[in-house]
């Protein structure tokens, strides 16, 4: 059994990192409000601007000659990963490089085999973990979520498009956690490029619309393809930072109260030894006075 002061310290211990997971979690608490709104509010705007993206370019002969629609043979790939930079958020970045690797064995396991696959990695964790387990991360943009904006996300964007443009790339794809509550994240694995027209069946179905084109269809094509798929990116990163709040609070939660039932298990460790100590003093005193009486 352990001395007093063992578990004395181990209680102080305890204790102490019982206050500072739950200045955690109010820290991710107010986090995640912050986060969530921005989230709420971009979804409505990147959804629309998506379809009416897919909507005009369908159709159009302007859209067609996009190098940011070009469908080429894929032989080079490259695996935009979004996840955080900090740990102690659960299993979201674990779950994040798990289907990043599911996808490339699944999807590119040929061009994974010819060295053909690179990581653009947002965020430390991601970057860290996939170079250790021995991929090309080519890019990597840590420290972006303590400046989150949309223009340093632009950036990233822009570099990637223009890789894609020169040929560098023939696909590129997204995985990132969508946000859906506190406690439940979404693993996205989502195609970023090139842009796929809408097809004749799907189209169909919808409701066809005719755009009036002002000052000229080149013109607005050219600014709107670019902004689409850097609000594509976006609305991606914001999804990871909410998921990451809610994820880091749900597991500060559960720090908490396990560091909860180990206090009360080493009270009563505590307890117990101090009373077995006091009894073992008692029986010495007895048995120190019966010697002297004999």
């Amino acid at each position: 059994m352990a001395s007093l002061k063992e578990v004395r310290n181990r209680i102080v211990s305890v204790n102490s990192t019982q206050q500072i997971t739950k200045a955690m979690k109010m820290v991710a608490a107010a986090k995640l409000r912050r986060a969530q709104d921005s989230i709420l509010q971009m979804r409505p705007y990147a959804q629309k601007l998506g379809e009416m993206l897919l909507t005009v370019s369908s159709g159009s002969e302007s859209a067609a000659d996009s190098p940011l629609k070009a469908v080429r043979p894929v032989e080079k790939v490259l695996v935009i990963v979004v996840t955080s930079d900090r740990g102690l958020c659960g299993a979201f970045n674990t779950n994040v490089i798990k289907a990043t690797i599911q996808l490339i064995e699944s999807k590119y396991a040929a061009q994974a085999a010819k060295g053909n696959v690179e990581i653009f990695a947002i965020g430390k964790k991601g970057a860290e973990t996939l170079v250790r387990r021995g991929f090309t991360v080519n890019t990597a943009y840590t420290d972006l979520f303590g400046r989150l904006s949309f223009v340093n996300v632009k950036s990233a964007a822009e570099e990637i498009m223009k890789d894609f443009s020169e040929g560098r790339y023939d696909a590129v794809d997204i995985v990132y956690n969508e946000f859906k509550n506190v406690a439940t994240q979404i693993i996205h694995t989502d195609p970023y490029l090139p842009i796929v027209a809408e097809n004749k069946s799907t189209k169909s179905k919808k409701t066809e619309v005719n755009y009036i084109f002002e000052p000229a269809e080149e013109e607005i094509l050219a600014e709107l393809i670019p902004k689409s798929l850097k609000i594509q990116l976006y609305r991606a990163v914001l999804e990871s930072n909410a998921s990451e709040q809610g994820a880091r609070m749900t597991a500060m939660d559960k720090a908490t109260e396990n560091a909860q039932e180990l206090l009360k298990d080493l009270r009563l460790v505590y307890n117990r030894t101090r009373q077995a100590a006091i009894t073992k003093e008692i029986l010495e005193i007895v048995g120190g006075a019966e010697a002297l009486k004999n």
